[in-house]
């Protein structure tokens, strides 16, 4: 294959079958060795925990190629844990931060013609996930277990360049207080799907989840971690045990306190006073940020910095973060791993 076959500033968010996939079997207590495979299919039984009771979690990461040529990857350390704690939430065999990384670095070097060119906006994704394996009727954990990772080229998130979008809030709850809603587990998934298609057909980008127990407090953003810049320029961040911690979004917290200069706060936001922020987004492996214009809750809009135009502060967040994952900008310690 050649750079030639794909056209890199057109791609989408769309499975491909790349070169390889990793695998690795759990099985009698132990992990094997783990191996490359051209196969994208996993032969499971019928029987297993993964398709009857949800046993199963999964990572998103992202392979970047800078200016030189060079491949690299971002905290990736941080997704194994997040993995094991997710793991240890639904009762499966951590997968060691050694043998996450190491897979990870071996999958993405088995595809790299598939990693965009440096300049592109496009990256190449890694998905690493674990699933419940082997004949289990009864409700408990699988005998076995296979941890796999894919990859594939994924575009830009943003065509037309980084611009708002506007979300709704909605009365279906992501997850309850706890619950699984900090795990990266599909159930929390699965639930959001009406919620968000809901959202959509009334012409929103997604919508806003609000805590289950009392319906006041801003949750998650889609799938996505929120956070707001307030009138005097603090960055400001849910805290709660039913949120997924993103690993963007504690990057920008460190990026916003120790680059920008900025207080950093982790707490309560509250809906019914949106008020305090002169700009908000969503942030996520998939888009970095995704700028909010605009929150509509019980039919009240509340515009932000602009329905069009992006916040300066929103945009520094993002260009700083961007640039450190594609190598234009110097990285902290630990936070780039070169394949």
């Amino acid at each position: 294959m050649s750079d030639k076959k794909i056209d890199w500033k057109n791609l989408g968010f769309d499975y491909q079958k790349t070169n390889k996939s990793f695998m690795s079997v759990y099985k009698d207590g132990e992990w094997d060795e783990g191996e490359l495979t051209d196969d994208n299919f996993i032969r499971i039984s019928e029987a297993s925990t993964s398709l009857h009771y949800g046993q199963q979690c999964f990572e998103g990461l992202k392979a970047y190629r800078t200016k030189d040529g060079e491949i690299q990857l971002f905290r990736t350390d941080e997704n194994a844990k997040r993995m094991q704690r997710s793991c240890d939430k639904i009762l499966m065999p951590r997968v060691p931060v050694d043998k996450f990384v190491d897979a990870v670095k071996k999958v993405v070097k088995a595809n790299e013609e598939f990693v965009p060119p440096y300049g592109t906006g496009a990256t190449l994704y890694v998905r690493p996930f674990m699933i419940g394996t082997g004949h289990t009727v009864g409700v408990k954990p699988a005998p076995e277990y296979i941890f796999r990772i894919f990859v594939l080229p994924v575009g830009s998130y943003f065509k037309g360049g980084l611009s708002p979008v506007d979300f709704v809030t909605t009365e279906y709850d992501r997850a309850a207080p706890q619950g699984t809603g900090a795990a990266k587990v599909g159930g929390n998934y699965a639930a959001s799907l009406e919620a968000h298609k809901e959202a959509v057909e009334k012409g929103y980008a997604d919508c806003i989840y609000l805590d289950a127990k009392t319906h006041t407090k801003i949750e998650e953003v889609g799938a996505a971690n929120f956070f707001g810049i307030t009138k005097d320029n603090v960055f400001v961040t849910p805290d709660s045990p039913s949120i997924l911690p993103s690993i963007t979004k504690y990057s920008l917290m460190y990026i916003a306190e120790n680059v920008l200069g900025m207080k950093v706060e982790e707490r309560d936001v509250l809906i019914d006073e949106l008020d305090e922020f002169k700009e908000a987004g969503a942030c996520g492996t998939a888009a970095v940020i995704t700028p909010i214009g605009a929150i509509t809750h019980k039919d009240k809009e509340h515009v932000f910095y602009s329905k069009e135009e992006v916040g300066p502060v929103t945009k520094k967040l993002y260009e700083t973060l961007v640039g450190i994952q594609t190598g234009d900008i110097e990285a902290p310690e630990g936070w780039i791993f070169k394949v």
